[in-house]
C-alpha cells in the first residue's frame, strides 16, 4: 500500500507529464535523438536544450512576481505546458510561455512540460503577441511595437490585424499612436508613470519639447487624465491667440519729421519706432515711375 502512495506522489509532483501517462525516460529528449518527438503533441523536454524565442514580444519580466510562479512550480509542478517548435541541430526554439520557462528555471527544474507544433517566424511573433495580450503581461508600448511588426511583417491592414487578436480597429489605432511619443515618454509608460490615456494625448502633440514638459508635470503633480485634458486646452488655447503688440507713439519730434519728408518727397512716408529705439523709414510709391522719381531725389540728397 505505501508502495503505491509513493509511486502516486512522484506522478503528481511530475505535473502535467503525469496527467498526460507520459514515462519520465522516454519524455526527456536530448540532442541525439530529436527524431522522438512528433510535431503538435506534448512532451517533456530538456531545459538546456530550449532556446528563448526571438520574436519575443515582451521585453520585461517582474523579478518579484517570477519568484512567486517559481515557488508555485517547486509547490504544485507546472500547471501548463510552454509551446516550441523544433530547431536545428535537435534544440528547441521557444514559441510561447517564456515566463513559465524562466520560473522553471528559477524553480531548479531540468525538464518542462512542452507542445511542440510547427510554426513560421510570423506564426511564432504572432502566438508570442496575442498569449501576452490575452495575459495582459504588456506594456502598452511593447503591444504597439508587435502590432507594427505584425503588420509589417505580415503585410496586415489595421482591420486585418484587429481582427486577427479579436481588437477593435481603434484600439489598435490608439495603440500605434503611441510610437510617435518621443522616446522619454515612451519609457516613463512602459514603466508605468503615466497611463495610456495620458499617453494617447500626448502622442497628438508633435512638438518634442512639449511632450516631455507635459510628462513631467504629469508625474510631478499627479495630474488625473481628466486634469491633463484642462492643461491641453489651456496650451492649445494660447498658442492659436495671436500675440497681442503693443502700440508705442512715436514722440512729436517724429512726427514733424514724417510729415517733412512726405512733404519733400512728395509721397507718403511712415516711421515705425519701438520702445528701444529702433525703427524703418518706410516710403510708398504707386507706380515704377514714381519709385525712380523718389531714388532719383535721394541720390540727389
Amino acid at each position: 500500500m505505501s508502495d503505491n502512495k509513493t509511486q502516486a506522489n512522484k506522478r503528481l509532483g511530475r505535473g502535467l507529464s503525469a496527467l498526460l501517462g507520459t514515462p519520465p525516460d522516454e519524455s526527456v529528449v536530448d540532442a541525439q535523438s530529436p527524431s522522438r518527438i512528433k510535431e503538435n503533441e506534448f512532451t517533456e523536454i530538456k531545459i538546456s536544450l530550449i532556446d528563448t524565442n526571438p520574436f519575443q514580444p515582451r521585453t520585461e519580466f517582474e523579478e518579484t512576481a517570477l519568484e512567486e510562479l517559481s515557488r508555485s512550480i517547486q509547490n504544485q509542478g507546472l500547471i501548463q505546458p510552454i509551446t516550441v517548435r523544433k530547431s536545428e541541430n535537435g534544440r528547441y526554439q521557444l514559441i510561447a510561455g517564456e515566463r513559465r520557462l524562466r520560473a522553471s528555471k528559477m524553480a531548479g527544474l531540468k525538464t518542462i512540460a512542452a507542445y511542440v507544433r510547427t510554426a513560421s517566424d510570423v506564426q511564432m511573433l504572432e502566438m508570442g503577441l496575442i498569449e501576452n495580450i490575452q495575459r495582459q503581461d504588456l506594456n502598452p508600448i511593447e503591444v504597439a511595437l508587435s502590432f507594427q511588426r505584425l503588420m509589417d511583417e505580415c503585410n496586415l491592414k489595421q482591420e486585418e490585424l484587429a481582427t486577427k487578436v479579436s481588437k477593435s480597429r481603434s484600439l489598435i489605432a490608439n495603440y500605434l499612436r503611441l510610437l510617435k511619443l518621443c522616446t522619454p515618454v515612451q519609457k516613463a509608460v512602459c514603466e508605468g508613470k503615466i497611463s495610456m490615456g495620458h499617453a494617447k494625448m500626448l502622442a497628438a502633440m508633435d512638438d518634442v519639447d512639449v511632450q516631455t514638459d507635459i510628462m513631467n508635470k504629469i508625474i510631478e503633480k499627479g495630474l488625473s487624465v481628466r486634469q491633463l485634458e484642462v492643461l491641453v486646452k489651456q496650451i492649445n488655447t494660447n498658442v492659436s491667440s495671436p500675440k497681442t503688440t503693443t502700440k508705442v507713439h512715436l514722440p512729436q519730434q517724429f512726427n514733424i519729421i514724417q510729415k517733412s519728408l512726405s512733404t519733400l518727397y512728395n509721397t507718403s512716408i511712415d516711421i515705425k519706432r519701438n520702445a528701444k529705439g529702433k525703427g524703418n523709414i518706410i516710403f510708398s510709391f504707386k507706380s515704377d515711375t514714381e519709385l525712380e522719381r523718389i531714388l532719383a531725389l535721394l541720390e540727389k540728397k
